[in-house]
């Protein structure tokens, strides 16, 4: 396993270019960002080039600065805006050599959510090249009020029903934890549809990282481990953590 750290999570205080450099010193192998989009590619390039580090994962859509909801695969209103942001952010993947887009559901509920959501994955999946993977990834809702993709298994269910080779499941054991209470079990559980991995502490500091590593090991889990954290966290936790997770 390859460990990436999550560049939208740790080190806040500094600049987004710096940080990169940053996570290279901490021992890291890649970075994850999840909305690169304010930046233009070249300079992002020119930041993992100097670091000599890879872009892991970006999330699609690019968010609405103007204030508006960030994340709307779910949303039926939205489905034009999907496939517009969705080329954007595929765009952006090529310029930055990102193997994973993940797509982020938002907020809506009921049956016509669950149909958007479906067709939106099966759309992305026909437009993606194809060096790229697509993934869905819970979220709680406590964190997310209204979260449409609010546990694991309905997250199983879906990609069932769309049952393209280029979906996946990502799975946080941040939420896993928060969502169900044993992010291991949820690991164990789902072990087949898991494309992509993040770790991260979950409130309290009660996250057992040695139960996950050995998890990630029974399911023979050889991709990359995203590693995020609280953002005001400092990042001589997050050494630790790393050093927890190899083996």
């Amino acid at each position: 396993m390859k460990f990436a750290a999550n560049l939208s999570a740790l080190w806040p205080d500094l600049p987004y270019l710096d940080r990169f450099e940053v996570a290279a010193e901490a021992g890291f192998d890649g970075v994850e960002v999840l909305f690169p989009y304010e930046m233009p590619a070249k300079e992002t390039q020119r930041a993992l080039l100097r670091a000599g580090l890879s872009m892991v994962l970006m999330a699609a859509p690019p968010p609405n600065y103007t204030g508006g909801a960030c994340g709307f695969a779910a949303v039926p209103e939205a489905a034009d805006r999907f496939k517009y942001d969705l080329r954007r952010a595929i765009r952006y993947c090529a310029a930055l050599r990102t193997p994973v887009l993940q797509l982020l559901p938002g907020v809506a509920e009921g049956d016509a959510a669950r149909q958007t959501l479906i067709q939106n994955l099966k759309a992305a999946a026909e437009a993606a090249p194809e060096d790229l993977l697509l993934t869905i990834s819970p979220a709680n809702a406590g964190d997310l009020p209204g979260s449409f993709l609010n546990s694991y298994d309905l997250a199983a269910e879906i990609l069932n029903e769309v049952d393209a080779p280029n979906v996946g499941l990502q799975f946080d054991s941040y939420e896993a934890e928060v969502m169900h209470g044993d992010p291991v079990e949820v690991l164990e559980t789902h072990a087949k549809l898991i494309r992509q991995v993040q770790v991260s502490d979950a409130p309290g500091g009660s996250a057992d990282l040695e139960a996950l590593s050995t998890g990630l090991m029974d399911i023979a889990y050889d991709g990359w481990v995203g590693v995020g954290n609280d953002p005001t966290a400092v990042p001589e936790v997050h050494r630790r953590n790393l050093d927890r997770l190899r083996w």
